[in-house]
């Protein structure tokens, strides 16, 4: 049984916010997520990319800014910042 927020209704495990997330966007956060695991040499370009991914996937409207701000906060260790203030 889930916990939910009282004030909003939403799961306090805000992992549903990874869920249906466009092909590319998915790809890049699998390939972050494996280089982590294999400390891979090149972890600045795959955190680029899932920044890139995540930029263009809310800018285009795929993602919402509440998973947009989820998966830079999870994966990039990004906080908020006032809207508009990631480019």
């Amino acid at each position: 049984m889930a916990d939910y927020d009282p004030e909003t209704g939403k799961p306090l495990d805000k992992s549903y916010l990874e869920k249906d997330l466009p092909s590319f966007l998915q790809y890049d956060l699998d390939e972050l997520i494996q280089g982590i695991k294999d400390n891979a040499s090149h972890f600045d370009c795959l955190w680029s990319e899932l920044s890139g991914s995540i930029n263009s996937a809310f800018y285009d409207s795929q993602i919402s800014n509440e998973q947009a701000e989820y998966l830079r906060k999870t994966y990039l260790y990004v906080e908020e910042e006032e809207e508009g203030d990631w480019l």
